[in-house]
Parts: structure tokens; sequence; C-alpha cells
């Protein structure tokens, strides 16, 4: 349990009655991300079955900010420890590892979201650093995330290398939520060019967003960190995001 100030940070193995109240911040991801398959048939279910390596932050009744995570088996045939369906596939490797009781060897972060209300007060940090000690419990050496680099909606047609490649004038990366990572010790290893995946007819993509979707080729979508795909002839529309892997090790810093 970490306490700074009011807000009290915990895993959700510590306080089973969380469990059930981690989605009831108020935070920022875009509306179309819950339809990428995995997460809609896995996310709700991960505080559940991993309660060990997810944590809440609260602040007196109020649940403030929620961090999930996964431990999967990085060593079996066909697997590595930073696939580059990043994930998409940690998230899908963890409920079948646990399914046929294949022993975890790594960790991956899934999110970190702070309500709005909370935003700008260094608890992103203090999250991350509590995600990496549920894990540090459990064994692991290190911490995976693939991060979702949080202004990179603002340059969608921007190559992922490209924009990981922007940096301040102090020699730290100029995306914020990237920032955060490198600053409490995170090296960043690769991409995953193919994080999440969010495909649909054009239908589901006009009610999704309230875009027009009636013309071939790539479509801004607000919140998205890459075009959208758009084929008018074939009725659908495919989203592919990219994500950075990073790995944290050792004892978490202090922000």
């Amino acid at each position: 349990m970490t306490e700074i100030d009011s807000i009290r940070i915990r895993p959700l193995s510590e306080d089973p009655s969380l469990i059930s109240r981690v989605y009831e911040i108020n935070d920022s991801w875009p509306v179309f991300t819950p339809h990428d398959m995995a997460a809609s048939a896995l996310l709700s279910r991960v505080p559940e079955e991993f309660p060990q390596y997810c944590v809440a932050a609260t602040d007196g009744g109020r649940v403030v900010a929620r961090g999930l995570a996964v431990p999967f088996n990085s060593v079996l045939d066909g697997r590595e420890e930073l696939p580059d369906q990043g994930w998409d596939r940690v998230l899908t490797w963890a409920f079948h590892d646990r399914q046929h009781g294949n022993a975890p060897t790594a960790a991956s972060a899934l999110e970190i979201s702070v309500d709005a209300d909370y935003l700008g007060r260094g608890l992103s940090y203090r999250m991350l650093d509590a995600l990496r000690l549920a894990a540090g419990r459990q064994g692991h050496d290190a911490l995976l995330a693939p991060v979702r680099p949080t202004a990179k909606h603002l340059d969608p047609h921007v190559p992922m290398t490209e924009y990981l490649s922007r940096r301040r004038d102090d020699g730290l990366p100029a995306d914020p939520w990237v920032r955060v990572h490198v600053r409490a010790g995170g090296t960043v290893e690769k991409l995953a060019p193919a994080s999440m995946t969010v495909s649909g007819s054009l239908a589901q993509w006009r009610q999704w967003t309230g875009l027009p979707f009636d013309r071939d080729g790539y479509v801004e979508v607000p919140g998205a960190l890459a075009p959208v795909h758009c084929d008018t002839a074939h009725d659908h529309a495919v989203y592919v995001e990219p994500n950075v892997w990073i790995r944290h090790g050792g004892q978490p810093r202090a922000a």
C-alpha cells in the first residue's frame, strides 16, 4: 500500500471490494477502443481474475485511478516478451495461460487511467510505481508495458518511429506519457505496430464516432493514434493502433 496525502493506492487483492468499482472513474479513453475484440471480451474480467497484479487509488470513498496488469508466459513456442501485437496479444495470452495452467514468466501493464478531476497531480507516477511493486511481489523482476503515447493522436499521419524520436530541450521524450515512463526509469525497447485492432462496419463506425465514413481511404478519428482505413465497397473500416514497448525493471523510482 502507498499513502500520499489523502490518496491510498493498493492492490485489488488487498481490498476485493474495489474490484467491482475500478471502472467508476471518469477516464478519457477514445469511444472506439472498447470495440477492440480482445478488450470487449476480456478486459472487464482482468480485475477479478488478476487482482494481485491490479491496483486502485482511492480518495476517501471515491475511486480516482486504476492500474491493470496481467501475467503471461513469454517462452512458449511462438511467443516472445514483446509481441508486435502488443496489448491485444498479452491480454489474450494471459487468459489462455490461466485456463491451461501455464506458469507466467512475465508481467505486462494494460492501462493506467486517472479520473479527470485528479489529472496533473502526479498520480500517474504513483500508479506506475504501484503496478511495478505488485508485479515484483509476484516474483517478476520487470514490468513490461505496451504504452499508448497520449499526444500521438495530434499527429496521426506521422509514423510512430518518427514521433518517438521527438525530444524536448532536456532530452526527454516529447510525448507526455512516454516521458512519465522514462522519468520513472523505463526503457523504450521496440514498437508494437499492431498493438490494438478495432474493425467494424461503416454503420458501426458512424455510430461510434459521428463521422460520415462515406469515402475510401484514411479517416482521421478523434483520439486515434493513426488514421482509420475506410473501404466503402466492402462496407468496413479498420483501425490498427501502434504502441511502444517500455520495460521497467528493478525497484520503482519515486516521482
